[in-house]
């Protein structure tokens, strides 16, 4: 008798199962799809091994300003006055662990997708030569913000279009010791930062790496093609400008000076994460903070998606942004590179347990800063601790 059931529960559930999946792919090709994803091919993760074997160094951060940030994304000092964008369109000072907000390139109210476009989405910040702050705004454009008295001098609006394109995501800024130059990304001429998710998945190749000259107030096109750039910095010589291409999980070279000047070339391939804001370290290499990691060992679900658009196309149809985020692991990653780009030593915090979502690591006087694109605090680790 308990076989005949079994076979009668078996072909029910199947039946079952080919009712309800019949017209849920009949529903999924009728529904929309936000992205056309294209098919990316990415080599083989790098292995977790050697200096970039997993540890809890991370974990020894501690957190600073507890709910009292939103999304501190990146971070710079003036002395020991640090200054920071967040998620609600403020540009922040903290002195004496006093929090101040001083400026504002966006309007309230702040707090939804929906906002965010006027609320304005303070990104990459720098520090000029007069101690004034050059901010990358990725809805508003280039500013300048005097961090004395919070006034704020637009350079370059997202309202003009760079040729003939427009600048949808201005994203991160590096800045010549001088103050003449400033280098910057644009993720996408297509999609906003609100939608960084479609961004990574459909592949978009219309990133792009410029320059403005604060002098003659023009802008010029270095890159193009990009997929996805992301955080830059200028080398310690400043003969190259690094930029991390995060979709492709790996970091670009151009030359703005020397005999190489107007050259391009790859600097670091394949990493095991996908990189986001980049630092220089105090042993004259590169603090790289990776949004999201690339386990292998394990499962890595932007590469098992890369080749295959189709699927892609399937979540999208079915989910939001929102929930699809909820997916992607909370493994914090912070790398050290040398100046040649070879990994020096790698921090972890495999479940971000103590630091989750990484946008940026910051050193300042033997402390590495840790910004965040989501986490509502700073975490501060001391670097004779690790």
């Amino acid at each position: 008798g308990s076989t005949y059931s079994g076979k009668v529960f078996r072909v029910t559930f199947l039946a079952l199962a080919a009712s309800l999946t019949v017209p849920l792919l009949g529903v999924t090709v009728l529904l929309d799809c936000p992205i056309d994803p294209q098919p990316i091919s990415l080599k083989e993760p790098p292995l977790l091994a050697g200096v970039l074997e997993p540890n809890t160094e991370l974990r020894k951060a501690e957190r600073l300003w507890e709910n009292q940030l939103v999304g501190p994304e990146s971070i710079v000092n003036i002395g020991d006055v640090l200054f920071t964008g967040t998620a609600d369109g403020k540009i922040i000072k903290i002195e004496d662990g006093e929090i101040q907000t001083i400026a504002r390139i966006g309007h309230g109210p702040c707090g939804t997708r929906e906002d965010e476009p006027t609320c304005g989405r303070p990104l990459g910040i720098r520090v000029g030569p007069n101690n004034t702050l050059f901010v990358a705004d990725a809805y508003y454009g280039l500013y300048e913000v005097n961090p004395g008295t919070g006034e704020t001098k637009m350079l370059v609006s997202t309202k003009t279009l760079i040729e003939g394109q427009k600048l949808s995501f201005l994203n991160d800024l590096t800045v010549t010791r001088d103050g003449r130059k400033i280098y910057f990304t644009d993720s996408s001429s297509k999609w906003q930062r609100r939608d960084y998710l479609f961004l990574i998945m459909e592949g978009t190749d219309d990133g792009r790496l410029l320059e403005y000259d604060t002098v003659t107030k023009e802008v010029k096109v270095l890159m193009v093609g990009l997929r996805f750039p992301n955080g830059v910095q200028l080398s310690p010589a400043e003969d190259f400008v690094l930029v991390q291409e995060t979709t492709m999980a790996r970091i670009r070279r151009y030359y703005v000076s020397g005999l190489m000047k107007g050259g391009a070339d790859m600097f670091v391939e394949n990493m095991p994460g996908l990189p986001d804001n980049i630092r220089l370290s105090s042993s004259g290499g590169y603090w790289v903070a990776m949004s999201a990691v690339r386990p292998n060992p394990g499962f890595s679900m932007l590469d098992f998606l890369s080749e295959k658009p189709w699927i892609k196309r399937m979540i999208f149809k079915l989910l939001s942004q929102e929930t699809v985020t909820k997916f992607v692991p909370k493994y914090s990653l912070v790398v050290e590179l040398s100046e040649t780009g070879s990994y020096r030593r790698s921090f972890h915090d495999p479940n971000g347990v103590t630091a989750a979502y990484v946008s940026e690591a910051h050193e300042h006087d033997g402390y590495l800063y840790l910004g965040s694109f989501r986490s509502p605090f700073i975490c501060r680790l001391n670097l004779q601790h690790v």
